[in-house]
C-alpha cells in the first residue's frame, strides 16, 4: 500500500479502541488497527481524532467591529443599523483583513469547513464579497470557505439590491442567502429568493423567524416553496427562535414538517442569547432554538458560530467546541446527549452543506483534528482543546498541550 501518511493511535468518534489512519492524496484510503507502509507516521497518542469542525453560519464580512461603534443597541433592528452605517465604508482590505484574523482562529481551534454569509446590497456592493473570494482562495491549504450572498436590509424594498446579487451568483459565489423579516414584504422576498436559486442551481441557506413571537412564523412558508420546487435537502434556515418559544405540540409539529419538507436548522446560540429576550427583566427567554430535539426528529441541524465581536454579538473566539458546550449549558443537556451535541458542530453541518466527502471513513477527504481527550464525552465535557490538525492530509496547525512549571 502506498501512502503519504498513517496517522497511528487514534482514537475515534464511534469506538474505544485506537485506529491507524492512511491517507494518500489528500483522502483517506485505509482505516485499521495497524497500518504498515514506508511512510511518515504521525502518532496521535490515544487521543481522540474527529473530522475537521464545519462552521455553517459565520459573519466573516462585520466581524471584529469593536471600537468603530457603540454596543448599547439592545436589539436586533439597533444592531442592523449599527451595522448598516459602518458598512459604507468598508473597502477589501478592511474586509479581507478582519475576516483573515477570523479564520486564523477557526483553523487554529479545528475547523476545516465554513460557510459565511455576505451582505450584498446597494450600501456594501460587491466590496465585501469580492474580499472574501480572495480569502476563499488564500486559505484554501486550511479550510473550505462557501460564499453565501445576502440581503441583510430587504430585498424588494431596497432598489438595486437584486441585480447586485445576481452579478454576485455570476461571478461564482457558491449560494443564496436572505433575511426575509426585515423585507417590506417578506413573502415577495422569499419568492425572488426561490426564483433565483432555481435559476442559478444553487442553495438557500435564509434567516428566519428571529424573534420570540410563535404565533406567527414563516416556517410553513419556507417548506411549502421547498417542497414545491423539489429542493428538499438543499435550503436551510438559521436562528429559527421562534421555535424556542413555541409549546411542545406546535414545536413537535413544526419539527415534523421540517423533516418531511428537507429544510435543515441552524442554531446560533453567542448572537440568539444576545438579543433575544431583551425586554424582560425576570424570567428572561433563553431564546435559543433545541436543535438537538430537532434532530431526533429527522432534522438536518447545526451550532454555528454566527457573528464575532459586532454589535449582534460582542464577543467571539471562532471556537465550536465552545459554541457547542454553551448550546448544551443552555439547553440543559446531559452527559447522554454530549455525543449529539459534538455532532451539531461535525456531522450535523456537514449534512446541512451537502459535503459528500466528508468524515472519517474510506473515501473522506483527510480532514483531521486531534482533541487533548480521549473519547467523545470526555472532550465535550471539558471543552478539550485541538492539538494539532489537517486539511487534506497537510498539517494546518500545532497547539501543544500546556506543560506546568511544578515546584
Amino acid at each position: 500500500m502506498t501512502l503519504d501518511l498513517v496517522v497511528t493511535n487514534a482514537r475515534l468518534p464511534d469506538g474505544s479502541e485506537p485506529m491507524a489512519i492512511g491517507i494518500a492524496a489528500g483522502e483517506i484510503v485505509a482505516i485499521e488497527r495497524e497500518i504498515r507502509a514506508d511512510a511518515p507516521v504521525r502518532d496521535a497518542g490515544g487521543r481522540l481524532v474527529l473530522p475537521g469542525f464545519v462552521d455553517s453560519h459565520v459573519h466573516l464580512d462585520k466581524a471584529c467591529l469593536l471600537g468603530r461603534c457603540g454596543h448599547d443597541h439592545g436589539d436586533l433592528s439597533a444592531a442592523i443599523a449599527a451595522v448598516s452605517a459602518l458598512k459604507r465604508e468598508f473597502d477589501q482590505e478592511d474586509v479581507y483583513a478582519r475576516a483573515s484574523r477570523c479564520l486564523d482562529r477557526a483553523i487554529g481551534f479545528g475547523t476545516t469547513r465554513m460557510r459565511t454569509h455576505v451582505e450584498v446590497d446597494p450600501r456594501a456592493g460587491l466590496r465585501s464579497y469580492r474580499a472574501l473570494k480572495r480569502l476563499k482562495l488564500d486559505y484554501a491549504w486550511a479550510l473550505d470557505l462557501s460564499l453565501c450572498v445576502f440581503p441583510q436590509e430587504g430585498l424588494t424594498n431596497d432598489p438595486g439590491c437584486e441585480e447586485l446579487l445576481v452579478e454576485a451568483l455570476r461571478d461564482g459565489a457558491d449560494l443564496l442567502g436572505g433575511c426575509p423579516y426585515t423585507d417590506a414584504d417578506p413573502i415577495a422576498q422569499i419568492e425572488v429568493l426561490f426564483g433565483l436559486a432555481r435559476e442559478f442551481d444553487v442553495d438557500l441557506d435564509l434567516h428566519l423567524d428571529f424573534d420570540l413571537a410563535p404565533s406567527s412564523t414563516f416556517l410553513d412558508e419556507i417548506c411549502r416553496r421547498t417542497e414545491a420546487a423539489r429542493r428538499g435537502g438543499r435550503v436551510a434556515i438559521g436562528h429559527v427562535t421562534r421555535l424556542s418559544a413555541m409549546p411542545q405540540d406546535q414545536f413537535d409539529a413544526a419539527a415534523r414538517r421540517l423533516a418531511d419538507a428537507g429544510v435543515a436548522v441552524t442554531a446560533l446560540p453567542a448572537t440568539d442569547l444576545f438579543l433575544m429576550g431583551r425586554d424582560e427583566f425576570a424570567n428572561r427567554p433563553r431564546g435559543m432554538t433545541r436543535v438537538h430535539e430537532l434532530r431526533a426528529q429527522g432534522v438536518a441541524c447545526a451550532v454555528a458560530t454566527n457573528n464575532v465581536q459586532n454589535p449582534f454579538t460582542p464577543f467571539g473566539d471562532l471556537s465550536l467546541m465552545r459554541m457547542a458546550n454553551l448550546y448544551a449549558n443552555v439547553a440543559q443537556v446531559g452527559p447522554e446527549e454530549f455525543r449529539t451535541c459534538l455532532d451539531l458542530v461535525t456531522e450535523g453541518p456537514a449534512r446541512l452543506m451537502n459535503l459528500s466527502d466528508y468524515g472519517i471513513r474510506v473515501g473522506g477527504a483527510a480532514d483531521l483534528v486531534a482533541l487533548d481527550a480521549q473519547s467523545c464525552d470526555e472532550a465535550f465535557a471539558a471543552i478539550a482543546q485541538p492539538l494539532w490538525g489537517m486539511k487534506r492530509g497537510r498539517p494546518s496547525f500545532e497547539r501543544p498541550s500546556p506543560v506546568l512549571n511544578r515546584p
